[in-house]
């Protein structure tokens, strides 16, 4: 390789250069076991020995952002996410590693930081502004600006104290993007606001990439880290999950939450069975202690529900489920004696009280005359499930025409729909053919 082809590969290689080199990073806090939140309480513990336990919001953390790059960081609320922007910002100091950034810096990281409640908008403004590194003269250049993106103008001169979060959130961005720096750090700002403001946020974050300067942008909102992200990280009690394409860290992460909601639901439903088994058994140690007759026996049912099963395409049993994917409701009976047109029946209802769709073995050509065995199971099969994502309670009854509703367990079953790939609203997807034509 010649010496100007080497010049020119070099060049090529350093066309985009890192902006922010984060090396192992990491930070803990201390959290008090004792809480002293008057001064009677301090009084009282001063002589005794204060316990903590050490909390560690960042472990050994690397990455790099690249100039005029959209960096996305997600991840679970206590990921390290805030943390881990407030050191970029340089507010907080790791505890190892060392990060490099390269160009000056404009953050947007909590409502109301840097602020000072008892100013006026228009001092806040100003100072702010200097905080950011802004003289004077540039603050009296853009203030205009400042104020006709914040859509504040009436209240500039009242103190902040009485403005409402979206107007503090309004008037703290429009001074952090007028700060005009290579690097705008937001956590968390297209969660706050109205539809408009967001939109604003938006937009200007696109000229931003337009002019090539760089954002890292902390969001929840898993559709506009898809959208405008270049690349995505994924932060989990500390650490990087992942990092990668937007595409592929968001879908990693959209099935890691369906994981740990599965696991939640299952411990959730564990927890109330065994409630129910405590509560009952003291009934029973009550009842003896105060030697109460034996209750009579009630009228044995001619069919009773047993248990309902979710099953997935393998025929596990899950609480979890995408958008699309194949769900079997199995319903489990006992029949005491034979039972004349059985009929089993579901109904499904979003938020517990808005039924949306239910059916039974009949209506669905499956009716029979007669049911022989003593125990059994009935499969309701849903190929691709239109449901769209939300939390789903069934109601399941058993019935025939001549004992009418025999058992009925009232909302007593939940699982939970996540969309997955599809960003639709509402109940159900509806499938539309969308196309365009022009005249």
């Amino acid at each position: 390789m010649t010496k100007k082809n080497f010049k020119n590969s070099l060049s090529k290689k350093n066309k985009n250069p890192a902006i922010i080199i984060a090396s192992n990073l990491s930070k803990g806090f201390k959290i008090p076991h004792q809480k002293l939140d008057t001064l009677r309480s301090s009084f009282v513990n001063f002589f005794n020995k204060k316990s903590y336990e050490h909390f560690k919001a960042l472990n050994n953390v690397s990455f790099k952002v690249k100039k005029g790059e959209f960096f996305g960081i997600i991840g679970r609320n206590g990921s390290g996410k805030s943390t881990l922007l407030k050191i970029l910002a340089g507010i907080y100091t790791p505890d190892q590693g060392k990060v490099e950034v390269r160009g000056g810096i404009s953050p947007f990281l909590e409502l109301g930081v840097g602020f000072n409640p008892q100013l006026t908008g228009r001092e806040n403004v100003y100072l702010n502004a200097t905080m950011l590194g802004m003289s004077q003269d540039q603050i009296d250049e853009k203030f205009h600006s400042i104020l006709r993106f914040s859509e504040i103008k009436r209240f500039i001169d009242q103190k902040l104290k009485n403005y409402s979060s979206g107007m503090k959130v309004r008037l703290a961005f429009s001074v952090a993007i007028h700060a005009n720096k290579e690097i705008l750090l937001m956590d968390e700002v297209l969660a706050v606001g109205d539809n408009n403001f967001q939109q604003k946020c938006i937009e200007e974050f696109v000229k931003y990439k337009e002019a090539g300067k760089t954002v890292v942008l902390v969001a929840h909102g898993l559709e506009n880290i898809r959208r405008y992200c270049d690349r995505v990280m994924l932060l989990r009690n500390g650490k990087v999950v992942k990092k990668g394409k937007a595409e592929d860290v968001v879908n990693h992460y959209i099935n890691q939450n369906i994981s740990d909601e599965e696991k939640r639901l299952v411990s959730e439903e564990q927890a109330v069975v065994k409630n129910k088994q405590k509560v009952k058994s003291e009934k029973q140690k009550k009842a003896t202690k105060a030697s109460e007759p034996t209750p009579k026996k009630h009228i044995k049912k001619s069919a009773k529900i047993q248990k309902v099963e979710f099953l997935d395409s393998n025929q596990n049993n899950k609480k979890t489920f995408k958008t699309g994917s194949n769900l079997t409701i199995r319903i489990y009976f006992r029949i005491a004696k034979k039972l004349k047109n059985p009929l089993i029946g579901i109904a499904i209802y979003h938020d517990r009280d808005k039924i949306i769709y239910g059916t039974n073995n009949e209506k669905r050509g499956s009716g029979i005359t007669r049911v022989e065995k003593e125990k059994g199971y009935i499969d309701f099969f849903f190929k691709k499930i239109s449901l769209l994502e939300g939390q789903y309670h069934l109601s399941v009854a058993i019935a025939s025409f001549t004992e009418k509703m025999i058992d009925r367990k009232d909302r007593e079953y939940s699982f939970k729909i996540f969309n997955g790939y599809l960003k639709d609203y509402g109940v159900c997807n509806l499938h539309p053919e969308v196309e365009f034509n022009y005249q």
